[in-house]
């Protein structure tokens, strides 16, 4: 979200009796939609070949649009090795490794697994292609590609949320899931595309696991998390009802409800596997969201067979490049073996992770996109997405 402009909305919201009036707060969504309902988009600034890694540019169908992204396969086991992959280099080394697990009749040598990485609000499939490295290293099929509005997939005319982020997940899974290479189909989204991730999973059976990192639990509370961001001196009587109202006038164009943005209920009604990922230094969505994400998914397993709510919260890190702590490189592999049934022990698909060295970009941008500082290294961690 483009901040500068955001905050001009206060000269609205500063004036506190004033949006009690029906007619001031329609004017305050309007404007707010305006301003932050789609997408400002950024470069795609690497490529699987600038990390030596055979890839397909494909279109995955999504409606009346086709999706852009590139599909990543995993490498043979003959010779199974650790990748050193920055995201600033193409520089690689390989280190011997025991043997994966063996393959069972039901789960051929040539299948395997595939992972859908999501990216978040105002990125794309190149700012996020970090965790295809740490998951392609691990053994896993990777496909990463950008949502509607963002990257090189098409532009849009309508406000982007959750909604169209869930959609455009499952359009994703589906494609990959019909690859003749895939076994089973997991999901990694972030923050939107968290959320997103999420919201898919509760609808499409396909997607049997979820990794969601940074997600906000839902659009109503992270509206108001943005006034308070713009720095809007909204009483606190008016500003929650006024963060649903806008909220739900974001959504109106596609004729989506709150309810259908909501991270928190589709995680009551998800039940497959499901590891929340969360900084505890995050100031855009503070780690609150992710307990009111694991409380749904928890209250919404009654079954004994039903698979545990699983979490990891990193005290040091904020809102985005949580991938850069080896333990949530481990975590997040291990959590996707063990789910997905290979292709490798979860053990060691946890470790060949947690060796791949991965680095965020090289000049990241902050901020929904709007809050655009250039924050010494130390302090990016605390900045929100």
């Amino acid at each position: 979200m483009r901040w500068p402009q955001l905050a001009a909305l206060g000269a609205v919201g500063t004036v506190g009796a004033g949006l009690t009036g029906i007619a001031a707060a329609f004017q305050f969504a309007l404007r707010y939609r305006e301003r932050v309902g789609l997408p400002h988009r950024s470069p795609i600034e690497t490529s699987p070949a600038e990390h030596g890694l055979a890839f397909e540019q494909v279109e995955i169908p999504a409606g009346d649009r086709h999706l852009v992204g590139w599909f990543v396969p995993a490498e043979p086991d003959e010779a199974p090795k650790t990748v050193r992959a920055s995201a600033r280099s193409n520089a690689s080394t390989a280190t011997a490794e025991p043997p994966p697990a063996a393959t069972t009749a039901a789960d051929p040598p040539d299948r395997r697994p595939a992972i859908v990485v999501v990216h978040g609000w105002e990125s794309n499939r190149g700012r996020t292609f970090a965790h295809v490295l740490y998951l392609h290293a691990a053994g896993f099929h990777c496909l990463v590609f950008d949502v509607r509005g963002h990257g090189d997939s098409p532009d849009e005319t309508l406000p982007i949320n959750v909604p169209e982020f869930a959609a455009d997940t499952a359009a994703a899974v589906r494609w990959a899931a019909a690859r003749p290479e895939v076994s089973a189909v997991g999901v990694l989204g972030h923050s939107m595309g968290g959320a997103g991730a999420i919201v898919a999973a509760s609808h499409e059976a396909l997607i049997r696991a979820v990794v969601s990192v940074s997600a906000p639990a839902d659009l109503v509370r992270m509206t108001r998390k943005t006034f308070q961001m713009a720095e809007m001196r909204i009483p606190e009587p008016i500003a929650t009802p006024l963060a649903w109202f806008t909220a739900a006038m974001l959504l109106k164009p596609r004729r989506h409800s709150v309810k259908d943005a909501s991270a928190t209920l589709a995680a009551g009604r998800y039940r497959g596997p499901l590891l929340l990922i969360h900084g505890a230094q995050d100031r855009g969505v503070p780690v609150e969201h992710l307990e009111r994400i694991a409380r749904a998914a928890v209250d919404g397993r009654g079954r004994q067979d039903d698979p545990g709510v699983e979490t990891l919260v990193l005290p040091e890190s904020g809102h985005r490049w949580l991938y850069e702590d080896a333990g949530c490189r481990r975590k997040t592999a291990a959590f996707f073996a063990s789910s997905l049934g290979g292709p490798v022990a979860p053990e060691i698909a946890g470790e060949r992770a947690a060796a791949c060295v991965v680095e965020r970009p090289p000049d990241p941008v902050y901020g929904f996109g709007a809050l655009a500082s250039k924050a010494p290294p130390r302090e990016r961690t605390t900045m929100p997405n």
